[in-house]
Order: structure tokens, then C-alpha cells, then sequence
């Protein structure tokens, strides 16, 4: 690579890491670098075999005074034994949707980018009649059997939202490994589940939908079950969601939730 110089090292500087950039810990035979925000991975020497978890933010969750759908989740991309040499990767994290409004109605989440690899951010869930917004995981509909797709390799489309009443569930946001679910008469849609990585040196759920809820009346009734991976739970009506967790690009919840944040993860043998 050359003087490494342009980097803060002299050649008679001790290096303990062949690369730096984000939060690095080690765990049994594996160096892990985690990105909760943008910044650059970089390769100072030698190269590299990597596995990357890209995960782009989720969409955010309907919010209007009466009906609403989950955000999307997050579009998740996980590569394994890519070769990186010495040089400067760029890191991007994308932002967690805001909520879908009449005013700012698509509330998609940011892409995530590692390099050349892009993880589209989530589509925002419906905030009155209509079809959630396409994205890496598509947002659930309302009063309606349409719904997006999300985006191929990446994520499912979101649930349908019911149209026999009494209460009109919405439909939840998809997620990585599961489609949203469809709203039913008196529940919302479940959020999609995410899927299940242990690139971070330990089993964690990314990328899960925002669930639904259902219109206000009786009788009783219940917002869906967020999908796992930071999924946000829905609330009845114009309440406020659950926004999805931050780091694991989760959609929010309808009624408002914000979409998660996403999240980059790089890992390489020692």
C-alpha cells in the first residue's frame, strides 16, 4: 500500500489491527467492526477475507387519526469470504424512516452501504387507505388486498390490510424473513420477522416490520405483534407506535413509530 503515513502511522509504529474504523471487538477467532454510523473501514496492510452485514434504516409506521400500517423493515444484504484489500472502504448507515403523514407520506428509511453494496432502506407503512410503500421491505397496506413488494434479496413486501370489518386491522410491515402480516377484523398484522446473524459474536434478529393496528370501536381489539429484529408495535389509531430499534434498521410501529436506524458489520478472522 505504501507510506501509511496518510493514515496517522509512522513505520515504526506498533499495529495491533490490520484494519480500524468503527467499534472493534474480538470475539474467539473473529476481529468485528461494528457501524452505527457512516464513517470508512479501512485495510492497512495485507488483505482481508470478510463477511459483511449490511442493514439499510426502516421505513416509519402510518400516524393519521384514524387508520394506520407498520413501516417496512430495513433491506438486509450479507455477504460471506469477500476479498478486501488495503485501501479505504466508504460506510454509510441509513436512517430510520420518519413517521407517514398526509404531509410526508412515504417515511422510507435511508439505504446502507458498504463499499459498492447497497441495502435499501424500508418502505413507510399506509396512513389511511391505500398500499404501503415498496422499499427493502415493503410497508403495510390499509383497507385494501394490494400491497408492495420489497425489494428482491433483500426483504418481503408487507401485509394486506383487511376490508370485512368490524375494525379494519392494517396490515404489518414485511420484514427480512417473513412477509407482513395481513390485518384481520378486529387485530393488526403482525410485523415480519427479521433474520438471525451471528456476525456480532453472538445471535441477534435484524431487519423485523413494524406491525399494524386497526381502526378505533368495538369490540375489543389489538395491535399486531412487532417482527422480531427491532421491529416497532403498532397503536389504535393517531397513538404514538413503538419506533423501531435503532441498529437493527426494525420498522415502526403504525401509528407513528420512527423506522430504526441500520447498521454495518464487518468480520475477518484474526
Amino acid at each position: 500500500m505504501g507510506n501509511l503515513g496518510e493514515y496517522g502511522f509512522s513505520r515504526s509504529t506498533p499495529i495491533e489491527y490490520p484494519c480500524i474504523g468503527g467499534s472493534i471487538v474480538d470475539s474467539g477467532v473473529y476481529r468485528i467492526h461494528s457501524f452505527l454510523s457512516s464513517g470508512n473501514f479501512t485495510v492497512l496492510f495485507g488483505s482481508v477475507w470478510a463477511d459483511i452485514l449490511i442493514v439499510a434504516g426502516g421505513g416509519g409506521g402510518g400516524y393519521s387519526a384514524l387508520r394506520n400500517s407498520g413501516g417496512g423493515a430495513g433491506g438486509l444484504l450479507y455477504y460471506t469470504n469477500i476479498p478486501l484489500v488495503a485501501g479505504v472502504y466508504a460506510v454509510v448507515i441509513g436512517a430510520g424512516g420518519a413517521r407517514c403523514t398526509a404531509a410526508a407520506p412515504q417515511g422510507d428509511g435511508g439505504n446502507s452501504s458498504f463499499w459498492n453494496y447497497i441495502a435499501t432502506g424500508g418502505g413507510g407503512g399506509a396512513f389511511a387507505d391505500g398500499v404501503g410503500h415498496p422499499g427493502g421491505s415493503a410497508g403495510g397496506s390499509w383497507y385494501t388486498a394490494s400491497v408492495s413488494a420489497g425489494t428482491a434479496g433483500q426483504g418481503n413486501a408487507g401485509g394486506k390490510g383487511n376490508t370485512g370489518g368490524p375494525q379494519y386491522g392494517g396490515g404489518g410491515g414485511g420484514g427480512a424473513g417473513v412477509v407482513g402480516g395481513d390485518g384481520g377484523g378486529a387485530i393488526g398484522g403482525a410485523g415480519g420477522n427479521g433474520l438471525s446473524y451471528t456476525i456480532s459474536g453472538s445471535p441477534v434478529y435484524y431487519a423485523g416490520g413494524g406491525s399494524g393496528d386497526v381502526y378505533a370501536g368495538t369490540p375489543p381489539s389489538a395491535p399486531g405483534v412487532a417482527g422480531l429484529g427491532g421491529g416497532g408495535t403498532g397503536q389504535n389509531v393517531a397513538l404514538t407506535g413503538t419506533s423501531g430499534t435503532p441498529g437493527t434498521g426494525g420498522g415502526g410501529g403504525s401509528g407513528g413509530g420512527l423506522g430504526g436506524s441500520g447498521i454495518v458489520i464487518v468480520r475477518y478472522t484474526k
